[in-house]
């Protein structure tokens, strides 16, 4: 089938076709095209926190610090940031910055944001971020008992001090992530409204969003931060699938792909030569179950999660499906972060077992007798139905239960369901870094109360450990507690570690470009000739 013939047939679907197929000849107006997909929300930077949004969202927006292509963080609109203990910091801001409504950037406009990011009744899905400000459990408390964190400070117009409720060796780093961005005045009128034509002070500027089908940024004139636009702007296209987007990008239509599809890991980089893009990436693969699923709650579940983790065959799914694309996941986080170790105990519970695998389900049964099926719900935009498959295949013969996978249409269907916990099901679900720490993989994802935490999982001696990895002194001491709490994640088996990643990413003739440390490409880098 020809790339016309794949545009045309996309277009008879029920839902929107996502036109990276018509993006050809002179109509980019010599804009970068890269692939995408359709934000859950709209585009406020603490309630985004899945990556279409966020590879939008990190374009139109500056923070303090920003992260280059190996994951080295640098100031961006800090000036400085001073703090004799790791808890009580002033932060002073470069002077002269806008928004583009022409407003200035101020310390107000730092704390606002991160006020409005944190208070309970906002909603916001990255307001765990502020957790370690002090104040956050008085602005969460519901209803809230302030509506301010109290160790925010404007001292004047570039200043700003921040007070921790515990010394933190990640918080300096972590600045440079999105819920941290400054939001101008206007947005508090209407912030949804705001989402859909945000406006930032980053390296570009919104020009159109539409839905479904394309979001392009333009460089924003007034940026003068150390990531400017060396492109004359960006084209998010939005694909169905990974297979058009690559068709797309062999036609010379597409000029970035992050993901190749797994129905060319085999061929690609013949296909390519050097345009095909082979990195590791700090992004992992995770099965999900959510404690209203039946049979996969308290000790019950916590033996079911173990028998499935012991029946996935990753290192075979790794070879035949992704040729090396991939690999066996080793512990909650990724194998490419500081502090990782790939001998924690319990490991051996992510390790193919069939035997210890069946022993654990008849634990579980002895319980509670399994009955049903188990479904795997996952994004059927996304690439995922040869690993779902596979991993419900596995499970399936091995422990002798109807597995299969369920497809939703969209990444934002999935993602709604997963986080009103109506899913009902097992989902796939991923993590890819924001900024480069183990810290955020494990917060994020598995703190009590973290509203990314999608599993629900509470374990207060989880938390203990991290707030305490959180406060040490040197390196070394924080990655043996991060060690010692990862332990427990596997002890609990909180959810099903599968597979990281190794980005497998293709460009354009028509383009330079790199992958981050991340596996998205370093967007305001790409040089189109």
């Amino acid at each position: 089938m020809s790339i016309a013939a794949l545009c045309f047939a996309a277009a008879l679907v029920a839902s929107p076709a996502l036109t990276g197929c018509s993006s050809s000849g002179g109509g980019d107006n010599g804009y970068v095209i890269v692939n995408a997909g359709e934000p859950q929300n709209p585009l406020v930077p603490s309630n985004t926190n899945e990556n279409q949004g966020g590879r939008v969202v990190d374009r139109l927006f500056a923070g303090l610090k920003y992260y280059d292509v190996d994951g080295k963080s640098f100031n961006e609109m800090a000036q400085s940031i001073d703090s004799p203990d790791r808890q009580h910091y002033t932060i002073t801001l470069k002077p002269d910055w806008t928004f583009t409504d022409g407003t200035p950037v101020t310390a107000k406009s730092f704390v606002d944001a991160w006020n409005y990011g944190a208070l309970g009744t906002n909603a916001q899905l990255s307001s765990w971020v502020f957790s370690p400000i002090a104040g956050y459990a008085e602005v969460t408390a519901d209803p809230p008992k302030a509506q301010t964190l109290s160790g925010l400070k404007v001292v004047d117009t570039r200043t700003f001090t921040v007070d921790l409720t515990e010394p933190s060796m990640d918080f300096e780093l972590s600045l440079g992530f999105s819920p941290f961005y400054p939001l101008p005045e206007a947005a508090y009128k209407d912030m949804k409204a705001f989402g859909e034509h945000p406006v930032g002070n980053g390296p570009y500027e919104l020009t159109n969003w539409d839905h479904n089908v394309e979001i392009t940024v333009k460089p924003n004139a007034g940026y003068h931060g150390g990531r400017p636009a060396k492109n004359k702007g960006l084209k998010f296209a939005m694909y169905q699938s990974f297979d058009t987007a690559y068709a797309d990008l062999l036609a010379g239509n597409l000029d970035a792909l992050d993901t190749v599809p797994t129905s060319a890991l085999e061929t690609y980089k013949k296909d390519l030569g050097d345009r095909a893009i082979d990195h590791p990436t700090a992004q992992n693969l995770h099965i999900g179950f959510q404690p209203n699923l039946a049979h996969f709650g308290g000790p019950e579940g916590v033996l079911r999660r173990k028998a499935i983790s012991m029946a996935i065959n990753r290192g075979q799914i790794c070879a035949n499906i992704f040729h090396g694309a991939r690999l066996p996941a080793l512990d909650f986080t990724a194998s490419t972060l500081p502090g990782f170790r790939g001998d924690l105990p319990g490991v051996q519970w992510l390790e193919y077992n069939p035997d210890e695998a069946k022993k654990m389900w008849a634990q579980a049964d002895a319980l509670s007798p399994w009955s049903g099926a188990l479904q795997i719900a996952y994004n059927a935009d996304g690439d995922h139905q040869a690993v779902i498959e596979a991993i419900a295949n596995s499970v399936k013969n091995t422990l002798g239960i109807e597995a299969s996978g369920f497809p939703y249409p969209t990444f934002k269907n999935l993602r709604d369901e997963v986080t009103h916990r109506t899913v009902n099901k097992a989902f796939r679900y991923a993590w890819q870094g924001d900024y480069p720490s183990m810290f955020e993989f494990l917060t994020s994802q598995y703190l009590g109360g973290s509203e990314t935490n999608d599993i629900d999982y509470a374990n207060p001696e989880f938390d203990r450990l991290l707030h305490a990895a959180l406060a040490s002194s040197t390196p070394d001491q924080a990655y043996g507690l991060l060690a010692q709490a990862q332990t427990l994640l596997l002890a609990d088996m909180a959810d099903v570690p599968v597979l990281e990643y190794s980005a497998a990413a293709a460009r354009s003739d028509k383009v330079k470009a790199k992958v981050t440390w991340s596996g998205l490409f370093d967007f305001e880098n790409i040089e189109k000739s």
